[in-house]
């Protein structure tokens, strides 16, 4: 068999994951040909932080997308599946840190440039982790253009993006109160913010009021910060403090007199309905600061720890701490009135989770309204897609509430500004390259700003910068834009928003026609996992015990579109059971069709009636296949080949089959082998190893069924006849096999079979599938009867248009019979009313195929039959 040794006994997932993974890579099976005539497809792999290592989450976010390029390139595609890494400046930043820590050595003693020295090293050294574990999960991917968000093209494309903006006036600079994580050491964007309900304290402070014996009561959060007041604010509506404003107040533990102001945004509602006033440590202070011209003064740095400003007492505490000290000196001094048990939202950083601290300083910012303003047309008008739509709505409800974006990171591994400063005139000089000298003054001083870019910055250009932009280049003519953009929903504004921004802005096209969004994988409690939950499922773990294949059909199966995933080891030791069950069917079909090539087999006429059904039926899977990948309804393609392979391949083609293998001028190992054939295609997106396996030990199969033709629909082999005549007969097998379950009978016990048939009964079929419903259901013999069997022995039953009666040596117990067809009647109820309930939905008689809604008809109509004739038999109604 091509040269090949015969299947395996059993089927051990390594050797073969191992052999096919080093063969596709060293063929160069998975690379994209920017000259092809083909009609392209191509993604760019959401990029991997270069810390990363697996989980279940990116097993996911991999897996989905490479059943898409795996079936559109065996459609015949040109697919471009590009791969890269990202250079995650905070991650990196916490991982070289930690290490220095461990030193005694800190990134500031370190200086700048042996800090980005190590970084190189680390990601030289440990960076491609993250890629072997893709490449183990067996995502084609052309790693002949493997791209990472630093490398010396995409860098080019960051700083000419930069300058562009710039000279356009969408990229400023300004001094403004912004996101810092004091663990960091960073600036964060509004929406790398993590808002989280915390038990808290309401503190009510009394402002002594100038020259006079009155005071008044503000309410604070936050009483460490009351040292950077510069004002107390009343809404002007509000009778309670009219007489007090245009007074001042003297600001507790500093003395410092401070103005009354009124503002419209205060809210009466909260405390006292008079509020302190911090310009320099709150986003709404800061506003209101502005609009009255108010001193702002920097009591909190950075690093989370009071200033000079805050005063000797407090001088270096960390703000917590100040917390603690400045309460217990108002409370001394007679300013503390009460304290109040409070619950409100507190933002802490998305990665190490440390309560952010609002901080005045001057940062880069992206003037983002103008971009944002064609990113939503985009969506408005169709060009882009998301799947589900419903993110559509929350797309457009952050887009259109946009805030400028906060580009500058206090960072070093990073790319750093293209922004010179003159030391001699402070001018700015935004460029390329770095000026040799000052184009305002003339002086040769200039020193490079220190921070670096968002990570998120230089993302947003992935799906052009990795295929050579600002260069025109033959990848860039030919992939862009891309086609399918899979990602989770947790960074739709991270990074899907910005890069349909930045894909306008710069390639005057959208960056991707549909956005494909995945859910989160949990736990069967529907609980996030998590380490301290003790709930996480380690994915290398479980392609280790269970193989890579069985992973990836057990995330397809649970890939709902819009819903999260519940999953279980459970499901993938039932999935590994499905690879061995393709295992065994493939060793049968190699064992008993020996000789017949693929070729041979595609051309081969069916000879029996078994073998027209199993192609029709084959013939169906591979339309409903076709279709449910195309809507990216991952789960109703797996569940249909799924049902296909093991309900009717395995559990009736193949024993169907077995009588008329050794036929002479038999069909049926062709065709056996042209069925195993094309659902090894239709696996392979799903399951490429095994599959791969398998199929090369085809005679006359190709080089890799990667690259083999995906099945397509052929209408000339539907057989409804053939369908019809073989639903009918499974239906007598199932029925015989049910009374031999269900009173006990041992499988190897022969049983006799009376059948009457009912109007509209075809004695034609029973004789065409007679040979099939002796063998399957184990009968001695099968006689038709114009009258029912007499009481005694017999076991009774229905099936569509016959009344069967079941002989066997024993007597039958009367009570034992009718417990039987109680059960009976009750589980053709069940499905009857599940059958009705679904025909009664209008979405689904809209949405639904019409041969399916027909299908569904059809075998209603069937279970009322049969629940009449139970009925009957149970004596509940008299015979028609």
């Amino acid at each position: 068999m091509n040269g090949r040794p015969p299947l395996e006994k059993a089927y051990d997932p390594k050797p073969v994951e191992e052999r096919w993974g080093a063969f596709w890579l060293e063929k160069g099976i998975f690379n994209a040909d920017a000259s092809s005539p083909k009609p392209k497809f191509s993604m760019v792999l959401p990029p991997p932080n270069v810390t990363g290592h697996l989980h279940m989450g990116h097993a996911l976010c991999f897996t989905l997308p490479d059943i898409i390029v795996r079936w559109r390139r065996m459609k015949g595609d040109n697919v471009l599946w590009l791969p890269g890494t990202d250079h995650a400046s905070i991650a990196v930043h916490n991982v070289i840190e930690q290490a220095l820590a461990r030193e005694g050595l800190s990134r500031e003693k370190l200086g700048r440039e042996e800090f980005l020295q190590r970084a190189w090293e680390w990601k030289r050294k440990y960076g491609g982790i993250i890629t072997s574990q893709l490449k183990r999960l067996g995502a084609s991917l052309d790693w002949s253009r493997e791209r990472f968000t630093m490398d010396e093209g995409f860098s080019l494309a960051v700083r000419k993006v930069f300058v562009d903006l710039y000279n356009e006036g969408l990229i400023y600079r300004d001094y403004y109160l912004v996101n810092r994580c004091p663990q960091c050491g960073t600036v964060l964007s509004d929406i790398e913010i993590e808002h989280r309900e915390h038990d808290s304290k309401l503190y009510h402070l009394r402002y002594p009021l100038e020259g006079s014996g009155e005071s008044v009561v503000v309410a604070t959060t936050r009483p460490e910060t009351m040292l950077g007041d510069t004002a107390v604010a009343v809404h002007p509506d509000d009778p309670r403090y009219a007489a007090l404003r245009g007074r001042r107040a003297v600001l507790p533990l500093v003395g410092r007199l401070i103005p009354v102001v009124a503002d419209e945004r205060v809210e009466r509602e909260f405390g006292t309905g008079a509020v302190k006033v911090t310009p320099a440590h709150d986003p709404v202070d800061f506003d209101l600061g502005r609009k009255h011209g108010l001193e702002q003064v920097i009591v909190i740095d950075g690093s989370g720890r009071m200033t000079e400003a805050a005063g000797a007492e407090f001088r270096g505490l960390d703000r917590f701490e100040a917390r603690e000290k400045v309460l217990a000196r108002l409370k001394e001094q007679g300013f503390l009135v009460k304290v109040e048990d409070y619950v409100h939202s507190i933002g802490h950083c998305y990665r190490c989770k440390t309560v952010i601290e609002p901080h005045l300083s001057w940062q880069w910012f992206v003037r983002i309204e103008p971009l944002a303003r064609e990113a939503v047309r985009a969506v408005e008008d169709g060009r882009i897609e998301f799947v589900p739509s419903n993110w559509v709505k929350t797309y457009f409800e952050w887009m259109r509430n946009i805030h400028d974006w906060c580009i500058s990171r206090q960072l070093w591994w990073g790319h750093r500004i293209p922004a010179w400063h003159c030391r001699d005139c402070g001018e700015i000089h935004v460029a390329m390259d770095a000026p040799s000298q000052c184009g305002r003054c003339g002086g040769r001083t200039l020193e490079q700003d220190g921070d670096v870019l968002d990570t998120w910055f230089s993302s947003a250009l992935w799906p052009f910068g990795t295929l050579g932009w600002p260069e025109d280049t033959a990848d860039l003519r030919t992939f862009y834009p891309t086609d399918l953009m899979s990602t989770g929903f947790d960074i739709i504004f991270f990074w899907v928003a910005r890069m349909i921004m930045m894909g306008l802005k710069f390639m005057g096209r959208i960056p991707f026609r549909t956005v494909f969004i995945n859910g989160l994988v949990r736990d069967m409690k529907r609980r996030k996992m998590s380490k301290s939950e003790g709930n996480v499922i380690d994915p290398l773990e479980m392609i280790d015990k269970y193989g890579t294949d069985a992973l990836r059909f057990t995330l397809a199966a649970l890939a709902v579109p819009g819903m999260d995933l519940s999953l279980s080891e459970e499901r993938m030791e039932g999935y590994r059971a499905f690879a061995n069950k393709i295992w065994n069917a493939a060793r049968f079909v190699l064992m008993n069709a020996a000789g017949v090539s693929i070729e041979k087999a595609a051309a081969a006429a069916p000879s029996t009636l078994a073998d027209r059904w199993i192609l029709s039926r084959l013939d169906r899977v591979v339309g409903d296949l076709d279709e449910a990948l195309g809507g990216y309804r991952f789960y109703e393609a797996a569940d249909r080949i799924y049902h296909f392979l093991w309900d009717e391949f395995c559990d009736w083609a193949i024993e169907l089959a077995k009588p008329d293998l050794k036929a002479e001028g038999s069909a049926t190992p062709a065709v056996l082998v042209r069925t195993l054939d094309r659902i090894l295609r239709l696996l392979h997106p799903f399951m490429p190893f095994i599959t791969e396996e398998i199929w090369s030990r085809l005679p006359g199969a190709g080089e890799t069924l990667a690259r083999a033709e995906f099945p397509a629909p052929r209408p000339e082999t539907r057989d409804e006849e053939a369908e019809a005549e073989m639903r009918a007969i499974q239906d007598i097998v199932v029925r015989v096999r049910s009374i031999r379950t269900e009173n006990r009978i041992p499988p190897g016990e022969k049983l006799a079979l009376v059948m009457k048939p009912l109007p509209g009964a075809d004695r034609s079929l029973v004789e065409k599938g007679r040979e099939y419903i002796l063998s399957l259901a184990g009968l001695s013999g099968l006689e038709i009867r114009e009258e029912a069997a007499a009481e005694g022995r017999w076991l009774r039953g229905v099936s569509g248009f016959w009344e069967l009666a079941v002989l066997r040596e024993e007597s039958v117990d009367p009570l034992q019979d009718q417990a039987r067809l109680e059960k009976e009647l009750g589980r053709i109820e069940l499905e009857s009313s599940k059958l009705a309930a679904r025909l009664e939905n209008k979405d689904f008689l809209e949405r639904a195929p019409r041969a399916v809604v027909e299908e569904a008809r059809a075998r209603l109509l069937e279970l009322e039959r049969k629940k009449v004739k139970t009925r009957e038999h149970l004596g509940r109604e008299k015979p028609s």
